[in-house]
């Protein structure tokens, strides 16, 4: 039998607790989203009359909003949409941003320098003006939201994994395949991409809260997704002129929002540092070297898949 865990102390990694809450409140949420025509009580656009403004009860456990629809409901299918847009935007951003990256990295040159010219454009205004100006151009909607924040992280991605492209193609390795004839593309996607996936991965995560609260404030402001569709941004905007009349309007939405956002930077704080070569065992200790490094790597992957 294949022991592939193990006890080895050189893969071995504990999982700290502000990690595992934080995948729990994300897999929490994502079920309740995926699953939210079972489990959400009511049509969360059917209006019920007279029953506006009503307290939270046993009927509605957060209340109704002004036309008597019930917000836990709108809460459950909001959550569907702002993971949706979190995810596609994350998605399409990371995917542009690193081919370009690599490509800037590879080639640099006149290739490098129109690419991270048009990154620093991008990067030169708050992120808050450039979702507005994004969502001004192509008009609010739950497919032009997702691309608007898309262009606004694209460049984050480029420029990390232009970082890494510089880093990786000094190496011998590189050189050992240019000599044996091996053409760019092959370099840079098959050999290249997967040592730069550690560090995308880990702006994924950090980038996914981002831009679902760049999806609530443009919501909030008109200019992302728009009513009838429940979203925790439009629910926000919704009770902001009746705050004094309705408190738990507000209050339930804003509360979920910071549950997912706050186990989103959780879950991505771990991933960081488990992703991070300082935090390897592998590579720990002192005065250890390149080849030394290189060494214990080996023997550790081999030691795993002994008997």
């Amino acid at each position: 039998m294949i022991n592939l865990i193990g006890n080895n102390k050189y893969i071995k990694k504990k999982i700290n607790v502000n990690g595992l809450f934080g995948i729990t409140i994300v897999i929490t949420l994502l079920f309740i989203s995926i699953f939210s025509d079972l489990i959400s009580p009511y049509n969360p656009i059917e209006m019920h009359r007279g029953d506006e403004f009503l307290a939270p009860s046993t009927k509605y456990f957060f209340g109704t909003d002004q036309f008597g629809r019930d917000i836990l409901s709108r809460i459950i299918h909001g959550g569907k949409v702002s993971l949706f847009i979190g995810f596609i935007s994350i998605l399409i951003s990371s995917f542009i941003g690193v081919i370009t990256g690599l490509v800037s990295g590879y080639f640099k040159g006149f290739v490098d320098t129109i690419i991270m010219r048009l990154c620093d454009v991008l990067l030169a205004f708050p992120t808050i003006f450039m979702g507005i100006a994004m969502a001004a151009l192509l008009g609010p909607g739950l497919i032009n939201t997702s691309i608007s924040i898309a262009i606004i992280k694209m460049p984050f991605f480029s420029r990390i994994a232009r970082s890494v492209m510089l880093t990786e193609k000094e190496k011998l390795y590189v050189d050992a395949l240019k000599a044996f004839g091996a053409n760019k593309f092959r370099i840079i996607i098959i050999n290249i991409l997967p040592n730069c996936m550690p560090a995308i991965l880990a702006q994924m995560s950090i980038a996914l809260p981002q831009a679902i609260l760049i999806e609530a404030a443009l919501s909030f402001l008109g200019l992302g997704v728009q009513p009838p569709i429940p979203s925790w941004g439009v629910m926000l905007k919704d009770s902001h002129d009746f705050i004094y009349k309705s408190i738990w309007y507000g209050f339930f939405p804003g509360l979920v929002l910071f549950i997912l956002v706050l186990g989103l930077f959780l879950l991505s704080n771990y991933i960081r540092d488990l992703l991070d070569p300082k935090n390897d065992p592998i590579l720990k200790g002192k005065g250890a070297t390149s080849d030394e490094n290189k060494t214990k790597i080996y023997k550790a992957a081999f030691t795993t898949c002994l008997p």
